[in-house]
């Protein structure tokens, strides 16, 4: 059997550009036999569908409202549901897995750090964090310019469902080329309108974050691609 986990997932109406809600996003996931998720929603330096300048305390109530609805859900689909965080820096960004709610309620200094993103990273990985740098070869008109941080990650999303083959290989190179651990994830922001889906398996359910990094850290969860038609 083989066990499947979306490691890059964002919903509304904390991301202000999910197009999907936690309910119509886990639901979708749980019909398409997936075993859990990472909601890895924008953080508060992010597209954040809040006031920016408003305090610290207030804007972390207020994103972290998506992950507890989550569990609610996901306790009562049977979908087991994990806890990310997608830091930004000027359009270049960050998955944070293996902090805890608690962890950014008590931190409320990493808010000052948003501008030092390398000092910023470096104090998430310090905490116990594994820091995956997210589609780092995207292209925009809102992206300056192509930023990579090899010394302040840990790995690499080197599989974006929703970037293109070219940009994906360049992350590929990248993470080989400094020997940087590697991931995959779809970065949903469409819930079950998604058709793109990447992410990572193995035949072996992982119990907690902490496992899933053990496994990303030693090799042992492959990555996958997929093509899905939408359901009517």
């Amino acid at each position: 059997m083989i066990y499947r986990y979306e490691t890059h997932l964002h919903t509304f109406p904390v991301s202000k550009c999910g197009h999907a809600t936690v309910r119509e996003s886990l639901e979708y996931y749980k019909s398409a036999g997936y075993d859990g998720v990472f909601v890895t929603n924008h953080f508060v330096d992010g597209n954040i569908n809040y006031d920016r300048h408003a305090p610290y305390e207030e804007l972390i109530a207020f994103y972290l409202t998506d992950y507890y609805e989550a569990e609610k859900i996901g306790k009562e689909i049977g979908l087991k549901v994990f806890f990310g965080v997608e830091s930004t820096y000027s359009g270049t960004d960050f998955l944070i897995y293996g902090l805890t709610p608690e962890w950014f309620i008590a931190h409320p200094e990493i808010h000052e750090m948003r501008k030092q993103k390398p000092e910023q990273l470096a104090y998430f990985r310090e905490a116990g964090a594994l820091v995956i740098h997210a589609h780092p070869f995207r292209e925009a008109d809102y992206i300056p310019y192509i930023r990579l941080m090899p010394r302040s990650v840990d790995g690499v999303e080197i599989i974006n469902a929703n970037r293109s083959e070219f940009e994906n290989e360049m992350a590929k190179h990248y993470a080989e080329s400094y020997g940087l651990l590697v991931t995959a994830g779809t970065d949903n922001h469409r819930g079950p309108n998604q058709t793109k889906f990447a992410g990572m398996q193995s035949d072996t359910p992982i119990e907690d974050v902490a496992d899933f990094i053990r496994r990303v850290r030693d090799g042992s969860m492959e990555l996958f691609y997929e093509e899905r038609e939408i359901s009517e």
